[in-house]
């Protein structure tokens, strides 16, 4: 799974008003502006900026040793969704991200409105990551006291933390030093180690016959005004239809399920004008005008492109994604910065301060 990318182009959350189920504004109305989260940023020397005091220095040091990781937490809508936070940057950092997703552990000093954590109150951890790549997880018993409900999200929360990681694959579990080979409430099988490839926010609502489909991960925008964030969801494709790039894209531009509470910016008559070409890791992705939505000639939305960048960098071998307008390359984000160069996987996902 290629999820994970040297960056070269950050970008910012949701710098652009959220369109409900692929729907347009009417009249030609120009979309309204969000104000986006505040960035988490870090300052070199710090020391220096305030008369390089022992206090300064002291908070410039704490700053560096920070890492930004991803914790998958749920939200008020039962989504599982990462968010990036500063966590102490110590070894270990795959075990201590695990402890973060315990409930009235040190998450819960951090955690975002409207967000829970994912693992039941008290529960220990022990991480081992093989020269495989498995990361194989030990839980003290507390762990199995989590509610029958929950159980497939915090399967999923526990893959898709810890295959963040460049060293980590796949996931193995144990329960006090013994294997498990299916989850312990409600016995969804583990029998081998889970990946990301197993999805996550599973949607097969639309699929009659999972026969000759496979598994994609689409990024909708979930939250609310003021707290919008990327949700991944993994829904089923043909395998015998389209060109998988442009079966992706049609699926961004399908309305989320109305009672999902998700929304995209993408216009329902969204279209590739020609077929996508990939090459040495790059897509190159030729649309209509459409792809503007309530924006002026040359203007996507930034929150609309991140998505659309994340959704096909989730795919084997796509490492960046160049758009073209009726061929044309002459376009701007939202924030007037020239898109002169194909845009990579922001490093983090849902990095805003709360």
């Amino acid at each position: 799974m290629s999820k994970k990318r040297n960056v070269t182009i950050a970008t910012t959350i949701l710098a652009s008003s959220v369109l409900l189920g692929g729907c347009g504004l009417l009249g030609g109305e120009k979309k309204k502006e969000i104000d986006p989260p505040k960035e988490v940023t870090y300052v070199e020397g710090a020391d220096k900026l305030e008369g390089n005091s022992t206090e300064s220095q002291g908070k410039a040091e704490a700053e560096q040793k920070t890492v930004m990781t991803e914790l998958y937490l749920i939200d008020k809508n039962g989504f599982v969704v990462p968010q990036s936070v500063a966590l102490p940057g110590k070894e270990g950092i795959a075990k201590q991200a695990l402890e973060y997703l315990v409930e009235n552990g040190p998450v819960s000093n951090i955690l975002p409105n409207g967000f829970r954590a994912v693992l039941p109150a008290d529960t220990e951890v022990d991480v081992n990551i093989n020269k495989e790549g498995v990361a194989v997880v030990d839980f003290s018993p507390e762990f199995a006291t989590y509610k029958a409900e929950d159980e497939l999200k915090i399967l999923q929360s526990i893959t898709w933390t810890l295959t963040q990681f460049d060293s980590v694959k796949s996931v193995k579990m144990r329960i006090n030093g013994h294997e498990i080979n299916e989850m312990p409430v409600n016995q969804t099988p583990i029998t081998d180690s889970v990946s990301r490839e197993n999805g996550i926010n599973l949607d097969t609502t639309s699929v009659v016959d999972i026969t000759n489909t496979k598994p994609v991960t689409i990024y909708y925008i979930g939250g609310e005004e003021g707290n919008y964030y990327y949700v991944p969801v993994t829904k089923r494709i043909s395998e015998n239809g389209s060109d998988p790039v442009t079966a992706v894209v049609d699926e961004l531009t399908k309305a989320p399920n109305f009672a999902s509470h998700l929304l995209t910016e993408f216009m329902p008559d969204v279209e590739l004008v020609e077929a996508p070409k990939v090459a040495d890791g790059k897509v190159t992705l030729n649309f209509n005008e459409s792809i503007y939505g309530g924006f002026e000639e040359k203007t996507i939305s930034q929150s609309l492109l991140t998505a659309l960048v994340l959704t096909l960098t989730e795919q084997e071998g796509i490492e960046s994604v160049e758009v073209l307008v009726n061929g044309k390359a002459e376009l701007k984000n939202t924030e007037g910065k020239p898109l002169n160069e194909p845009v990579v996987r922001p490093e983090k996902v849902n990095t805003g301060s709360f």
